[in-house]
């Protein structure tokens, strides 16, 4: 049997739901463009609003990096809790770390039977990065986090007992249903073109009076306004056959650039090694490049301990980077806000920022959610 160049997650029958393309003009409250979790998670915010929602995407629902990544849920933003302490000061670090903790929750009771609340490890390679490890366990513990030294099969490091992990995609098709089920018109398999606030099709237009735009990897292409400030970086994966049980839950290790997990099949899902070729995984094609896949493979046999493991799936996904390592989500002109840029982190505060995002163009209060929004982004929301 021959390698399949898509991700693990399966789309098989599930892909027979596919959504129309938009021809034509339709009207709504409220355009969401991005079927991923983060758009639908904005979909889903507005239908609860009461308001008349449409949901545009270029590809199926979960085509881009939602439905092909590795699959972690991780409290927290991009950086570890220490780093961003020190970025963001305390008190905005940990609101938004408890926001994360909270989305999690919700996840889990919604999802029951796609979530495992397994928590997650981060495994030091070093002495340097065990130091960090130390570093990270301590904020953690002073902003009254969960989180405990680790010492076991798969190295020494911090365990975060809330993280978890699920399959992306699956989430991404349920919102979908549900959406649907509630009166969302989501279009599949339709390029669009951004105006004022106004959105275009090939065949054609959405007239709302908000519109939130909840795209990660291309972003800069749909959204000019915001190209200085983020680049789309290709993240790489392979998935091997199933092998008796090894990993309880996801890990990741040298200081995250390669991270792994066991599924519920026996597989092992396994990335990183993109920071081994910076220059040229910075790319809007998902397509997997041999240099990076042959580093998988080593990876796989020398630090996971798997080199007899078959590999059966090879893929990549292509996600937003920011410089200050924090998500854009902003209003960028009257009725019209980002949500994207999660550094590769975006199951879990993708939904949240889309969530902010779609108040910020409703212009309504962000209360709690005021810590995701970008620097000066909050003064533009209502009272």
């Amino acid at each position: 049997m021959g390698v399949v160049h898509d991700p693990v997650w399966p789309r098989d029958d599930r892909a027979a739901q596919a959504g129309p393309r938009l021809t034509g003009s339709v009207q709504a409250d409220v355009c969401v463009v991005g079927l991923g979790g983060s758009g639908l998670a904005a979909v889903d915010e507005a239908l609860r609003m009461g308001r008349s929602v449409v949901g545009i995407d270029a590809g199926p629902v979960a085509g881009g990096a939602a439905g092909r990544n590795g699959g972690f849920l991780l409290a927290g933003t991009a950086d570890f809790h220490h780093d961003a302490v020190a970025r963001l000061g305390r008190e905005r670090a940990a609101a938004i770390y408890r926001l994360t903790l909270r989305e999690l929750d919700g996840l889990e009771l919604a999802l029951p039977d796609i979530v495992r609340r397994v928590g997650s490890l981060r495994a030091a390679d070093s002495e340097d990065e065990m130091a960090d490890c130390e570093r990270m366990l301590a904020a953690l513990r002073a902003d009254g986090f969960d989180a405990e030294s680790y010492e076991g099969p798969e190295g020494v490091g911090v365990l975060l007992p809330a993280d978890g992990a699920f399959d992306p995609l699956a989430r991404c098709l349920h919102m979908a249903q549900a959406a649907r089920s509630e009166g969302a018109d989501l279009f599949e398999h339709t390029p669009v073109s951004v105006g004022s606030i106004d959105v275009t099709t090939p065949a054609g237009r959405i007239d709302c009076d908000a519109l939130v735009i909840a795209v990660d990897g291309g972003l800069e292409r749909v959204v000019p306004d915001v190209a200085s400030r983020v680049r789309t970086a290709r993240l790489q994966m392979l998935a091997t056959e199933p092998v008796p049980p090894r990993f309880a839950r996801p890990v990741y290790a040298r200081w995250g650039y390669d991270y792994w997990q066991q599924l519920p099949s026996g597989a092992v899902a396994l990335g990183g090694c993109r920071d081994l070729f910076a220059d040229d995984e910075w790319s809007l094609d998902p397509t997997p490049t041999e240099p990076v896949q042959r580093a998988l493979d080593r990876l796989l046999a020398e630090r996971v301990g798997l080199p007899e493991a078959r590999v059966t799936h090879r893929w990549a996904g292509c996600v937003g980077y920011t410089d200050d390592r924090m998500p854009i989500c902003e209003l960028v002109r009257p009725g019209v806000a980002v949500a994207g840029g999660y550094c590769g982190t975006g199951n879990v505060l993708g939904p949240l920022c889309a969530r902010t995002a779609l108040r910020l163009a409703l212009g309504l209060p962000l209360d709690e959610l005021t810590p995701l929004a970008s620097t000066g982004a909050s003064a533009s929301a209502g009272p």
